[in-house]
């Protein structure tokens, strides 16, 4: 844990959790995520994707509405900017997407928040989720065999409120597209920044 690095309030339906984001480590990531937070992206949208005992995702702009059947294909608005913390502009592409930061070698174990995408390399926008268990075959520098093409970039780690990220991960879901049956507002996210 870095004391000078951010910190992400997630208040939803269920109870508050708070998120280190790793700027310092992951700065287009976590840049790209604080500046959505900033924006009061998130602020309203629903969990739309629960896997017990492997992730919670949320992060989608058609969960604001719960029973929107696109919900989990949305990200941020393209052509959109946001600033690094070295001051350097970044512009996300024509579908709102960011590069993937293939750089340091942080792992998708639980607790950690990682970056979503659409199954191919850098399509990474605004949905992230949480780590349940230790998904090693989601990191990009996973030897592993078995692991996925499509590779997320941890950016942050749960470090407050655990039991209530692991309450929302045993909610029932509907089969097989893994929606809680009872919604679950994202009500507020907020950023502290910290020196």
């Amino acid at each position: 844990m870095n004391a000078k690095n951010p910190l992400a309030k997630f208040e939803t339906s269920e109870g508050n959790f708070t998120a280190e984001i790793f700027l310092d480590k992951m700065p287009l990531t976590a840049s790209n995520f604080m500046d959505l937070v900033e924006h009061k992206f998130y602020d309203g949208l629903h969990i739309h994707r629960i896997i017990e005992d492997f992730m919670v995702q949320l992060g989608c702009p058609f969960s604001r509405d719960p029973m929107d059947v696109r919900k989990g294909t949305g990200g941020a608005t393209g052509k959109t900017r946001f600033t690094l913390p070295d001051g350097t502009k970044v512009k996300r592409d024509r579908k709102g997407f960011i590069q993937d930061e293939l750089t340091e070698k942080l792992s998708n174990i639980p607790g950690t928040l990682s970056m979503a995408n659409e199954n191919e390399p850098n399509t990474g926008s605004s949905q992230i989720f949480i780590n349940m268990a230790y998904n090693t075959f989601l990191d990009w520098h996973s030897d592993d065999e078995e692991a996925l093409d499509s590779k997320h970039p941890v950016f942050g780690y749960v470090i407050d409120g655990w039991d209530v990220v692991s309450k929302i991960s045993r909610v029932k879901t509907t089969v097989p597209d893994d929606y809680p049956v009872n919604p679950i507002e994202i009500r507020r996210v907020t950023i502290t920044r910290r020196s």
